[in-house]
């Protein structure tokens, strides 16, 4: 029975549940609460509060002020101490004024003068006379008594304050000073001066209308009228030691945010200050933002002028790949850091402007990682990558010939190795490899590190072999930094000629994160930052011969900041290689050139080479045998010490080093000149160093 009466019940239930429910629209016409629905997500806070960086900033350029009017006013101190003893004394004659009718019983002076009047008119009435006696006999006891309470009273405070503290005694005089100075004081009187601290910059929104309208991008008035104008959203205001402004530009005016950091240069004209102080970017949708929206800050002074910041990488013992790398300041202050996995880079400048110093900071954070592999190529040759010798798979120096042939076969072997791993990945289950690329399980579980893959000097290499064996090298470097980032790859390419030969297109174009310090024009600062970067405001034709470790790194289509780099000294640079060296010996991933390079073993071991030995011995890491004229030549351009050395001097140290040469003539490509075999020097090493290769 009851099953009967409940499953109709049930059917009744489910029926009501399956059924469409009408739910009432919250954005429906008349809807009060559906103007809530289109009130924009703005921040709660200013913009100077929303980072620590900006309340530093900010509460710098608060301190700077306060002691700017601190001594500002204290040097006026004895101004404003005359102006207050003049108001008091002023006020004391005021107050006498006023309070002498009160002491001298005036008010009973006014009654004895109206009744003598009454009477000199009429002597014989008694009464009046009687009357005028009793007036003057109570102004004689009302002055006695306020002359008495006035003079009792300030006794008493005197003797008072006579046995009160010393700061008593300063706030009552205080207090009294300032009673007489408010009874002397009137509309103009004025105490402090006005002081206003000498701004570099002094920006409102009536100067920023007249820059843009100057510049093109806001119409002329009509008349009077000055024409439209910018919204401005925030500001401006003072934001650290710049201003600070958010505007929309006018709509029916066609033009975009992307006009305005076209014309930077013109605006920073208009506004009276080099455009390397005019940060400005769009605010996109995500922020708030629209197509018209631009923020822009405008520095004091330069703000990449300031001593660059030691690099955090300096001080740590160990660093991950996976995170972010410490890069350096924005104009702000602001930390910048480069996430580098699954990315590609590439620097480029003019000579002796920190282009290589900026690369090595991405490097150095590889070192201090014992699961990334290095492949290193310095075509220059120099002493700026020689001590990654510790830690390199590979590595190559200089740009002759043999050096391209040990290049060419690097390209090779990363090209193999890049194939290798993919097939290793397509073979794994998704439950380890969910997209096919790599993971922190997978590198240690099938001994798969990141590659990183530095080359600097790229434009010797290109212009040390003919153009077919510069485009093969072209397309070599192309593929790997096209195809692989999945594989764990990471190329970091540096050029110092940013032209269309030593940038070429096809590789320049599939780069992800490119970085510029100062170059000649725009032509150039596109070649390294991509095509129409400067129109958008990326140029770094705009930097200056004084901004050493400045430039303009772009990260994205639409993504650029200026940036200062950190500093990273190659005392530390090399260290950091020691390092690396502990690090990989510690996990088993000393592996390579590295592991069986004799100099390297000698710096890791403490033992004490020669260090003419240790330059022959890397001049000659690619050749079995060289002439000496060659290796002259090559030991000047890794140091210029070695600019006055002959072929005699460079026999006398290296037989003093140990060396014996089997053979004073080597033959190479039919010419049997002086030279040296590499195996003679290799021998020249201490007997332990060789036995622990």
């Amino acid at each position: 029975m009851t099953d009967i009466l409940t499953k109709p019940l049930l059917a009744d239930l489910q029926d009501a549940e399956d059924a469409p429910v009408e739910v009432e629209a919250v954005d429906r016409p008349g809807n009060p609460l559906a103007d809530w629905l289109t009130v924009p997500d703005q921040p709660i806070l200013p913009a100077w509060a929303r980072n620590w960086a900006s309340v530093r900033a900010n509460s710098g350029a608060f301190a700077k002020v306060t002691w700017w009017h601190a001594r500002y006013h204290g040097i006026r101190t004895p101004k404003y101490a005359a102006k207050i003893t003049g108001y008091s004394a002023r006020g004391a004659f005021r107050g006498g004024r006023k309070l002498w009718p009160v002491l001298a019983a005036q008010d009973h002076t006014r009654a004895i003068k109206a009744l003598r009047t009454q009477s000199t008119a009429k002597p014989e009435d008694t009464v009046l006379a009687a009357q005028t006696v009793l007036a003057h006999r109570e102004r004689t006891v009302a002055r006695r008594w306020r002359w008495g309470a006035a003079i009792g009273l300030a006794t008493a405070a005197a003797v008072a304050l006579n046995y009160a503290s010393l700061g008593l005694q300063l706030a009552a005089g205080c207090l009294m000073c300032g009673g007489l100075t408010a009874i002397g004081w009137s509309d103009q009187a004025q105490i402090l001066d006005h002081g206003t601290p000498p701004l570099r910059i002094a920006m409102d929104s009536q100067q920023l209308n007249d820059a843009l309208r100057a510049t093109g991008l806001l119409k002329q008035g009509k008349g009077d009228d000055d024409g439209p104008k910018v919204n401005c959203v925030m500001g401006p205001l003072r934001d650290g030691n710049g201003w600070s402004v958010i505007f929309d530009l006018p709509k029916g005016g066609g033009k975009t945010a992307a006009d305005v950091l076209a014309k930077r240069t013109a605006i920073a004209a208009e506004l009276g200050v080099d455009e390397i102080q005019v940060i400005m970017s769009r605010v996109r949708a995500a922020h708030g933002g629209n197509a018209g929206r631009v923020s822009m800050w405008v520095a004091d002074d330069d703000p990449y002028l300031a001593p660059p910041t030691t690099s955090p990488l300096e001080a740590m013992d160990a660093f991950s790949i996976w995170e972010p790398i410490p890069f350096g300041q924005d104009a702000r202050g602001n930390r910048v850091t480069l996430p580098i996995i699954w990315q590609s880079m590439f620097f480029g400048g003019l000579p002796r402007r920190g282009k290589t110093f900026s690369q090595r900071l991405l490097t150095a954070a590889g070192l201090l990682d014992p699961y990334v592999r290095h492949y290193v190529c310095d075509f220059k040759g120099g002493q700026d990558w020689i001590q990654t010798r510790q830690v390199a798979h590979r590595m190559v120096l200089g740009a002759e010939e043999d050096a391209i042939l040990a290049f060419r076969a690097l390209l090779k072997e990363l090209l193999a190795e890049m194939e290798r791993r993919f097939a290793l990945l397509r073979g794994l289950p998704t439950s380890i490899c969910p997209e096919g690329k790599l993971t922190p399980e997978i590198v240690k579980r099938y001994n798969m590190p990141f590659v990183l893959f530095t080359v600097d000097e790229l434009q010797e290499a290109f212009l040390a072999v003919d153009d077919q064996e510069r485009e093969e090298i072209i397309n070599d470097m192309a593929r790997i930094a096209r195809r692989g980032p999945a594989a764990g790859f990471i190329s970091n390419y540096a050029s110092q000629r940013p032209d269309a030969k030593s940038v070429p297109t096809k590789l320049r174009e599939i780069i992800t994160i490119r970085y510029s310090t100062q170059v000649t024009d725009q032509v150039s600062s596109d070649m390294v930052l991509g095509k129409g970067k400067a129109a958008q405001g990326a140029d770094a034709s705009v930097l200056s011969e004084d901004h050493l470790g400045v430039g303009v790194l772009v990260t994205g289509p639409a993504s650029f900041v200026t940036v200062k780099a950190d500093k990273l000294e190659t005392a530390a640079f090399n260290a950091m290689c020691a390092k690396g060296r502990v690090l990989r010996q510690a996990c088993g991933q000393l592996t390579g050139d590295a592991a069986s390079d004799p100099a390297a073993i000698a710096e890791a071991s403490g033992v004490t080479v020669s260090p003419v030995l240790s330059d022959c011995l890397a001049v000659m890491r690619h050749s079995v045998k060289m002439h000496t004229v060659d290796l002259l030549a090559r030991l000047e351009n890794l140091d210029e010490d070695y600019g006055d050395w002959d072929a005699e001097r460079l026999a006398k140290e290296l037989e003093d080093a140990g060396v014996k040469r089997t053979t004073k003539q080597v033959n190479i490509n039919g010419k049997n000149l002086a030279g040296y075999r590499r195996e003679d020097l290799e021998a020249a090493m201490p007997t332990e160093l060789l036995n622990a290769r």
